[in-house]
């Protein structure tokens, strides 16, 4: 059972009872990202997730880690591109120690500048270290190419130039404007007690409230085609990608369909063609990705320099066929199945559960149930999946490239880019 509460700080919060599990996994969900920051403040979200890991003045950062490896919890955070998580999964009996942490450091970190020196050298090592990585660098690109001169196409990590630059005094000052009780969610799953959890957060909360999500500007409708990196690697790491609907938008539902035909899944159109029948690549891949304004779907693969062609033409001929014939009646068994199983595994993992409650609320201010989900893609039909099929396929597209080519060894418009 799903239940919801407003507390007069404006902290929402919201928990789903799973009776039969032994655990809990409590999550505070902060509804500002990468894009939420200027140029100057780049990487500041996650430098903050970084930092409230460091302690509070009642916390060390190792009497924090003691007291959650005491009892065996899991305890971590991420950052994305419209939001911030953290959370910590223990067992049952010990909810009120997650509530304890999770409060402490949320509503009051210490941030100390001496903190902040030590973890500014860490993740200036972080964003090295993707740099090593020539898919995450391609992927990076691609979202760059497609979002031109916004903040959606800014990788989440910040640039060395200004974590580096980064001060104690903006950080503080960022985290004041955005880590309100206003701007947040509390997600909680597992075995529990409603009641009792919100009576917790309560008694625990920032009394100062407010907080409002941040105004954000959408992102324009042109786009970059192409963009080349040059780079001695033994295989070439290509992104093609095209912009399509925000996470609001209807047709999400039949895009889920379409992303699993046509590379989300074992059985998909690009794999096996690609990996199976061909043997051009060890791992070839589609997803969709949604923003509150904004969305793209994209095809990532490494291969060898020599088949970058062949594999580029593979994939445009694919997306130009889905647009002009849609899926068979076959796939779409198939990937509604596979969203059906996928759905209601993650349902027996409390983690999942609150991740799934927690981002529902925060991004869409509701939480459907398992069941309404389930009925919104059984519902689909071809000509819906077609729809969106043709949608991606005259929707304006992308190519990054990381590898030993040049930007003139791509022609733009034989790939249908722009």
């Amino acid at each position: 059972m799903i239940r919801t509460d407003r507390l007069s700080s404006g902290l929402t919060v919201v928990t789903e009872d799973m009776s039969e599990a032994r655990s809990v996994c409590i999550g505070f969900w902060v509804g500002t990202g990468s894009r939420d920051e200027s140029s100057e403040l780049a990487g500041s979200s996650h430098f903050l997730e970084h930092l409230l890991f460091k302690g509070t003045d009642d916390r060390s950062a190792s009497a924090i880690a003691e007291s959650v490896d005491e009892v065996g919890g899991d305890f971590n955070a991420f950052t994305t591109k419209e939001y911030t998580s953290f959370y910590i999964r223990l067992l049952a009996e010990h909810v009120e120690l997650g509530l304890d942490i999770l409060s402490d450091i949320m509503w009051r970190p210490s941030l100390r500048p001496a903190d902040l020196d030590a973890e500014r050298q860490v993740i200036l090592d972080e964003i090295l270290m993707h740099a090593d990585e020539p898919a995450d660098e391609a992927a990076e690109q691609s979202s760059a190419t497609l979002f031109p001169d916004h903040p959606l196409g800014r990788e989440v990590l910040g640039t060395e130039g200004s974590v580096s630059d980064m001060t104690a005094d903006r950080i503080r000052s960022f985290f004041d404007e955005h880590y309100l009780p206003g701007n947040m969610v509390v997600a909680v799953a597992g075995d529990l007690d409603h009641d009792a959890v919100v009576a917790g957060l309560d008694q625990r909360a920032d009394r100062s409230g407010g907080g409002v999500t941040p105004t954000r500007t959408a992102p324009g409708t042109e786009v970059t085609p192409l963009a080349v990196t040059r780079r001695a690697t033994e295989q070439a790491h290509v992104v093609l990608a095209a912009r399509s609907v925000d996470r609001n938008d209807p047709s999400r539902y039949a895009l889920a369909v379409l992303n699993h035909v046509l590379g989300g899944g074992l059985s998909s159109r690009l794999f096996q063609e690609i990996r199976e029948r061909r043997g051009l690549a060890y791992s070839v891949w589609s997803e969709r990705v949604a923003y509150a304004d904004a969305g793209f779907l994209s095809v990532g693969l490494g291969t060898g320099p020599e088949h970058v062609a062949e594999v580029l033409e593979i994939v445009t001929d694919e997306l130009a066929r889905l647009g002009a014939d849609g899926i068979t009646e076959r796939e779409l068994a198939i990937a509604k199945g596979n969203l059906r199983a996928e759905t209601l595994l993650a349902c027996e993992d409390s983690g999942a559960r609150m991740s799934r409650i927690g981002a529902g609320m925060l991004l869409h201010g509701e939480v459907l149930t398992v069941d309404e989900v389930l009925a919104r893609v059984e519902a689909l039909d071809r000509d819906d999946v077609h729809e969106a099929a043709r949608a991606v396929d005259a929707a304006p597209r992308t190519l990054s490239v990381v590898g030993p080519f040049d930007a003139s060894d791509f022609d733009a418009g034989d790939l249908g880019l722009g």
